[in-house]
C-alpha cells in the first residue's frame, strides 16, 4: 500500500507526513523530527490516517494480518500438542518395552484370500479384522500379545482344498516401533527389513499344519472361524529354519538367515536347540 506523503496524526506528536513505508515499518516526519513505527500495528492505537478511505483500508489490512497471526498461532499450538502427544506415546512405549514380559505364544497367523495377499505384500501391512461381538463390536481387533519379538504369518488355502493343505505364503516381523497393546486402527506394519513373500512353488513345500497343533485336539486340522490365531514362538522359529533350508544357494539366503537369527535373538531362542516340527501333519506321519 502506497502511503508516501499521506497525512497522519499521532496522540503525542501531532500531525505528520509519511516519508517511508514497507511491510514492517512506517516512518513519519513530525515537527519535532522523524519517528519510526511498526506497520501496520501502530494504526488504530497511536497513529491515524487523515484520509478516512485509507484508514479503512488499513483496518482491513490489520484484520487480515491478525487472522493470519491467529491461524499461525493455532498451527504452532497444534504442532506443540502433537509433539507432546508423540513424546507421551514414546514414553509409554519405552515403559512397555522396559517392562515387557516375553510371552511364549506371541506370534500370529492370518488367513488371507488372494486379494488380501496382494495388498499385504504390496503395502506390507495386515489388518487384524473387526470385533464381531461385545461392547466394542465393529472396532478393530487389538492383538495385545504382539510386540517387537512377534512375527505375522500369512497363510492361505483355496476354497476347494482341504484344511490340511493350508500353505504359508509369506511372513514378516512387526514394525520396529509396533506394540499391539497400543494399536487402535488394527493395521500391523511390517518390519523394514525382516519381511518375505514366498513363491508359489516354495509355498507348496511349507504347510501350516506341519508346525501348528491345537493341543486340546492334536489330531484335528480345523481353522473354523476367525481370520487369525496366536501360536508358539518355537513354531515360528521352526518355520524360519525350514525357509532357510529352502532358500539355500538363492539370492535370499543371507536375508532369511539373518531373519532367523534376529527372530531367535528377540525371542531368546537358540536355533541349534530347536526341536523338529511336531504339528498335526508331522504327528500324523510319525
Amino acid at each position: 500500500m502506497d502511503l508516501l506523503n499521506e497525512q497522519v496524526t499521532h496522540k503525542s506528536f501531532g500531525t505528520g507526513s509519511v516519508v517511508a513505508c514497507d511491510d514492517s515499518y512506517i516512518e513519519v516526519r513530525f515537527e519535532l523530527g522523524l519517528k519510526k513505527f511498526v506497520f501496520p500495528d501502530v494504526f488504530g492505537t497511536y497513529l491515524t490516517l487523515v484520509d478516512p478511505k485509507l484508514a479503512k483500508r488499513i483496518d482491513s489490512v490489520k484484520q487480515k494480518i491478525e487472522l493470519e497471526r491467529q491461524a499461525e498461532e493455532a498451527r504452532l499450538e497444534a504442532e506443540r500438542a502433537a509433539e507432546e502427544e508423540r513424546r507421551r506415546q514414546d514414553q509409554e512405549r519405552q515403559e512397555l518395552l522396559k517392562n515387557h514380559k516375553l510371552s511364549p505364544v506371541s506370534q500370529v497367523a492370518f488367513w488371507c484370500d488372494q486379494t488380501e495377499q496382494e495388498n499385504v505384500f504390496s503395502e506390507w501391512t495386515v489388518f487384524t479384522g473387526l470385533r464381531k461381538s461385545g461392547a466394542h463390536k465393529g472396532s478393530p481387533n487389538r492383538l495385545v500379545r504382539l510386540h517387537q519379538n512377534s512375527c505375522c504369518l500369512i497363510t492361505a488355502r483355496e476354497a476347494n482344498e482341504p484344511e490340511r493343505d493350508r500353505r504359508i505364503v509369506g511372513l514378516f516381523m512387526v514394525g520396529e516401533n509396533f506394540i499391539g497393546k497400543l494399536c487402535e486402527d488394527g493395521d500391523i506394519p511390517a518390519h523394514s527389513r525382516y519381511r518375505l513373500r514366498l513363491s508359489p512353488e516354495e509355498s507348496e513345500k511349507l504347510l501350516f499344519w506341519k508346525y501348528y497343533v491345537n493341543e486340546r485336539y492334536p489330531d484335528n486340522m480345523t481353522w473354523n472361524s476367525g481370520r487369525h490365531r496366536y501360536f508358539d514362538n518355537v513354531w515360528m522359529a521352526q518355520i524360519l529354519q525350514d525357509i532357510v533350508a529352502l532358500k539355500e544357494e538363492s539370492a535370499d539366503q543371507d536375508l532369511v538367515t539373518e531373519f532367523l537369527d534376529h527372530f531367535c535373538y528377540m525371542n531368546r531362542l537358540e536355533k541349534e536347540d530347536l526341536p523338529r516340527p511336531n504339528g498335526a501333519l508331522a504327528r500324523e506321519s510319525a
